[in-house]
């Protein structure tokens, strides 16, 4: 959902960074590296110290380069295969940080088992949304159904957890956490499936 009302506004935002990125000399690859590290250490750096506001600050900075790659891809007609592919692994490997910097809190100091269990739930289900969709792909099929899409995942998960760094209750943070799994499963099995009656029709 978000993906489709935003995607357009932020593309005009950051067409002017894209063009000074190229007049630079600088790639796209590099800037979705360089995103992927700084989202990364952000949130393996300080969420599990409980420095949620400043954890969700650094990966905010570093998130938009998943736009500007794009956009400077698109100018500069390098949009490719090898470009999407980066995208999307190294998309998966910074979403796993994120969730994997508060299961650290959680599992460690935060003594909260509960909480950890929860964003070790929309990690493993985050991924398997993702994988659901390129193996159906990979097979020559389609699996774009769910009602929960990266952008909507990743951008309630900062904004929580942020607000939380400035004081919002842990509960709210439970509360998400839990909807965002339950979601993510439902995604999965909606994807699956999609899957199923393609392959049925078939055979």
């Amino acid at each position: 959902m978000l993906n489709r009302f935003a995607r357009a506004f932020f593309t005009k935002v950051f067409t002017p960074v894209a063009k000074l990125f190229l007049a630079l000399g600088i790639s796209p690859d590099i800037v979705t590296i360089v995103g992927t590290i700084g989202v990364c250490a952000g949130a393996l750096l300080f969420y599990p110290r409980h420095e949620f506001l400043v954890g969700t600050l650094v990966i905010t900075a570093f998130v938009f380069s998943d736009t500007i790659d794009g956009v400077m891809a698109r100018m500069s007609g390098r949009s490719g295969k090898w470009g999407a592919y980066l995208d999307s692994t190294l998309d998966r490997l910074g979403d796993a940080a994120i969730f994997g910097g508060l299961v650290l809190w959680y599992a460690g100091d935060g003594k909260d088992i509960i909480m950890a269990g929860l964003a070790l739930a929309c990690l493993i289900l985050g991924s398997v949304v993702s994988y659901a969709k390129a193996r159906a792909e990979g097979l020559g099929m389609t699996a774009n159904v769910g009602i929960a899409e990266r952008a909507d995942r990743l951008v309630a998960t900062l904004v929580t957890t942020g607000l939380v760094g400035m004081g919002l209750s842990e509960i709210v943070l439970t509360v998400v956490l839990a909807l965002l799994a339950l979601a993510s499963l439902v995604t999965v099995i909606q994807r699956m499936w999609a899957v199923r009656v393609q392959a049925l029709a078939e055979s």
